[in-house]
C-alpha cells in the first residue's frame, strides 16, 4: 500500500485521475481489501477545512458496475442551525441520463463504526439543498433511484493524498460492487 499511495501521491491531477479510472473491479476489489487500516481517513479527508461551508468539493469517480462507470461524489460541509455535528452531505454526479431518471442520490456522510473509515449514507438525504445550483434533494425511494440508492451504504477507506476506495453494501449486505474517488484540488473558500 506504502507503493500505491506514493505512486498516486507523485502524480498530478489529471494523471491521478486517468490511473483511477484505468482500475476495473477486480484491482478495485484488491485495493479495498489492501486499505483495510492503511490510512485512516476523517471528513477533513472529503472536504477540507479550507474549502469553506457551503461550497462543494468533488471526488471523481469509476465503479466497477458494467455500465454508467464514471460518475463523481459531490460533498459539502453545509451550513446552518440544522446542521448536526459530524457530517457532510452530497450526491452523485453522473450523466444527464442518470440524473434525470434514476435520480441525484443524495447522501450523508459521516465517520463509519469501523475507525478511520467513512460511511456514505444513502439512508439519509439532507433536508435541503445546501449548496446553489445542486439538483433537487428527492428521497432515494423516488425514481428509478429506489433500484440503485435506496437501502444502500458506502463504505470509505482512505489509500493516498486524494485517492478514497469503496465498497457498496445494500441493507447491511456487502455488494459485489466497488469504486474508487479521485478529489479534485480545493481552491481555499
Amino acid at each position: 500500500m506504502s507503493a500505491v499511495q506514493a505512486h498516486l501521491d507523485s502524480l498530478t491531477h489529471d494523471e491521478r485521475l486517468a490511473e483511477c479510472r484505468s482500475i476495473g473491479k477486480k484491482r478495485q476489489r484488491w485495493l479495498y481489501d489492501a486499505a483495510d487500516g492503511y490510512m485512516p481517513i476523517d471528513l477533513d479527508f472529503l472536504v477540507p477545512e479550507d474549502a469553506g461551508d457551503a461550497k462543494e468539493v468533488v471526488h471523481h469517480g469509476k465503479n466497477s458496475l458494467p455500465v454508467f462507470t464514471h460518475f463523481a461524489k459531490v460533498f459539502t460541509r453545509p451550513e446552518g442551525d440544522d446542521v448536526p455535528d459530524g457530517e457532510l452531505w452530497g450526491y452523485n454526479r453522473g450523466s444527464a441520463f442518470v440524473e434525470t431518471y434514476v435520480g441525484p442520490g443524495y447522501f450523508v456522510t459521516h465517520l463509519h463504526d469501523a475507525e478511520g473509515e467513512l460511511l456514505v449514507d444513502y439512508l439519509r438525504v439532507p433536508p435541503r439543498r445546501p449548496v446553489d445550483g445542486w439538483p433537487e434533494v428527492l428521497p432515494n425511494s423516488a425514481r428509478l433511484s429506489r433500484f440503485v440508492y435506496n437501502g444502500t451504504q458506502d463504505i470509505l477507506r482512505g489509500v493516498s493524498e486524494h485517492v478514497s476506495i469503496g465498497r457498496a453494501t445494500k441493507r447491511g449486505k456487502d455488494m459485489n460492487a466497488w469504486f474508487i474517488l479521485c478529489r479534485e484540488p480545493v481552491v481555499a473558500g
